[in-house]
């Protein structure tokens, strides 16, 4: 449908063209252009969202390389290297972002991503630092919070990851992520607090899930919380809770987990099968 009204509106300009001056030429072309810029931009759209990362990594680096001086193309060439997994691409590309000096508060949050992503927490920290404080996203406050938590500033962290979460609706990856930063510092009770809440707003995040079951455990709890998963996610959890009791010492109690992960597990689970075989070699030995 969109195809055939756009033949048609080609073919009306056409034939305007034909019976009009050249007055109306420049009229024309300027419609053409502004309809190309809403086809570019709607593609762009699609590039950063649903297609495939490594597609959109070569689409935006085709446009750069044609448009260098366009720094809209960089950005969509940074953001769709850190969908497909190359942080330290992107942070080339965001660092040339910055250089342009047209940089905007966002492509500094953007480019502080990339970098803690690349493990450079330091020069992340700067970054953030030239943001204003009124800048104000769940993006920005998700970084300041990880930051604070690589510098032991716990009271900080604690505020950033709430202030992080008021500012979205989809908040369970940084819940998991502050549930993690409570369980290192060792309360695991608000930790699994945390987890649980993530997994409320998640209940396909197996992360959470897996670091709520090591939360318990950290308090001597192996059972199962009770959450929604699959069998498969029961088995690995149970095999999480099995090794946790082995390294606090509950040999017995691991080797029952073991077992009931084995059982569990619709197909062979040789992680589980592997550990239990070496703890009953290491009592036989």
């Amino acid at each position: 449908m969109r195809l055939t009204t756009r033949i048609t509106l080609v073919v009306g300009l056409s034939v305007g063209l034909a019976a009009c001056g050249n007055s109306d030429r420049a009229d024309v072309d300027r419609a053409m252009d502004s309809m190309n810029v809403i086809d570019e931009t709607n593609l762009n759209d699609i590039m950063l969202t649903v297609a495939d990362p490594e597609e959109a990594v070569a689409y935006f680096r085709r446009a750069s390389a044609a448009e260098p001086e366009r720094v809209d193309l960089r950005r969509g060439l940074g953001q769709s290297l850190i969908r497909a997994g190359r942080a330290t691409e992107a942070a080339v590309v965001w660092r040339a972002v910055i250089d342009t000096g047209e940089a905007t508060d966002q492509d500094r949050v953007d480019f502080a991503d990339a970098l803690i992503r690349n493990g450079d927490w330091e020069e992340a920290e700067a970054q953030l630092d030239q943001v204003p404080p009124t800048f104000e996203t769940f993006e920005r406050y998700r970084l300041e919070a990880m930051i604070a938590d690589s510098n032991q500033e716990w009271e900080n962290a604690d505020s950033f990851y709430e202030t992080a979460v008021g500012l979205t609706t989809r908040p369970a990856g940084v819940l998991n992520n502050w549930g993690f930063s409570k369980l290192t510092r060792g309360d695991s009770e608000a930790a699994e607090r945390l987890f649980t809440e993530a997994i409320t707003y998640d209940p396909s995040l197996f992360t959470a899930k897996n670091n709520l079951v090591l939360a318990r455990a950290a308090r001597g709890q192996y059972g199962l919380p009770l959450v929604q998963m699959t069998q498969i996610e029961r088995a690995q959890l149970l095999h999480t809770a099995a090794l946790a009791a082995i390294r606090q010492g509950e040999v017995d109690v691991g080797r029952g987990l073991l077992a009931e992960a084995i059982d569990a597990h619709p197909q062979h689970f040789d992680a589980a099968v592997r550990a239990l075989r070496a703890l009953d070699t290491e009592v036989r030995g």
